[in-house]
């Protein structure tokens, strides 16, 4: 079996040492800021027989932008290694509001405002963002919900090659980062406008039924279903371990949550290893229905 390795990072103030230390938690080996030139060194050799997570970020010594790209495409190529990118991100306005309250000093920023440093940061690290094969954005996130996200990516058992996340979401709040693919739930009937509905959400069995009352939801769940289903194995294929699936709709709280819930079902049964998110619910912090929580894995590996 190959060597997991976890490549962990991200802007400063991301949420890069949670992620080490969830990680190390589950059971990783976890070093954070070792120089890149002595990554290759490190993982020299037969397997270690546990999983790795390495952390790097600007502070680490020797980075630069094109070092930890030409790490990340040498290390991908040795056959004995699992390498994933795990890159945590967040947006600059939630980045300025953590330095301010925490008053340190950004690593790019010594002597100036956290907000130039920030900038530059992330500038910087645009090219290694768009080669990480897992990526979570911690904005609005608590260290416990930041935590709970690594477990849901990282956590699964030997053997559960591909894990799959779905999030339901809010157009008027803009796209989640990190979705592999996108769903459009708007079309759908909208329990908003009946006023015994408004103030539940997707998880209620009222609300669902009346979702589900659309002419078009069955055909639209079916292609759904069938669509997935036929891209999981060629993800597989393709080396991925992890995919995320966004359903949107106008508020967030009852068609798109209807449709996650749905699918989350439907992928389950196929098989699946699954977890799903509401992002909108999370943001004010609903917890009802008691018996269908906002996070929970509803599958087993596949």
């Amino acid at each position: 079996m190959a060597q997991r390795v976890v490549l962990v990072t991200g802007p400063s103030g991301a949420g890069r040492s949670t992620a080490i230390a969830a990680l190390e938690d589950l059971g990783y080996e976890a070093i954070d800021n070792l120089p890149l030139s002595l990554v290759p060194r490190l993982l020299d050799g037969p397997p270690l027989g546990h999983p790795v997570a390495l952390g790097v970020d600007v502070r680490n010594r020797e980075f630069t932008a094109a070092g930890l790209i030409e790490a990340i495409d040498r290390l991908g190529c040795v056959p004995e290694l699992a390498l994933e990118v795990l890159y945590l991100d967040c947006s600059p306005e939630e980045l300025e509001r953590r330095y301010s309250e925490t008053r340190r000093r950004h690593p790019l920023a010594l002597a100036e405002s956290p907000a130039k440093g920030i900038a530059q940061e992330i500038d910087l690290l645009a090219p290694i963002r768009v080669r990480a094969d897992v990526l979570i954005d911690t904005t609005g996130m608590s260290v416990h919900e930041a935590r709970a996200e690594i477990g849901r990516w990282f956590g699964q058992e030997a053997g559960q090659r591909l894990a799959v996340s779905l999030h339901s979401f809010s157009y008027k709040r803009g796209v989640p980062r990190g979705l592999d693919m996108m769903f459009d739930c708007r079309f759908l009937a909208n329990p908003h406008w009946e006023p015994a509905l408004r103030p539940l959400d997707g998880r209620d069995a009222s609300v669902a039924a009346y979702v589900a009352a659309d002419p078009r939801h069955d055909g639209f769940i079916a292609r759904l279903r069938d669509l997935i289903l036929f891209l999981l194995p060629a993800q597989v294929e393709e080396g991925k371990s992890h995919l995320a699936i966004g359903f949107g709709c106008t508020g967030g709280q009852h068609r798109s949550v209807s449709v996650t819930e749905k699918m989350a079902l439907v992928l389950a049964e196929a098989g699946w290893q699954v977890s799903k998110r509401h992002r909108e619910l999370e943001r004010r912090g609903a917890a009802q229905p008691p018996q269908a929580p906002v996070e929970t894995k509803v599958g087993n590996g596949a």
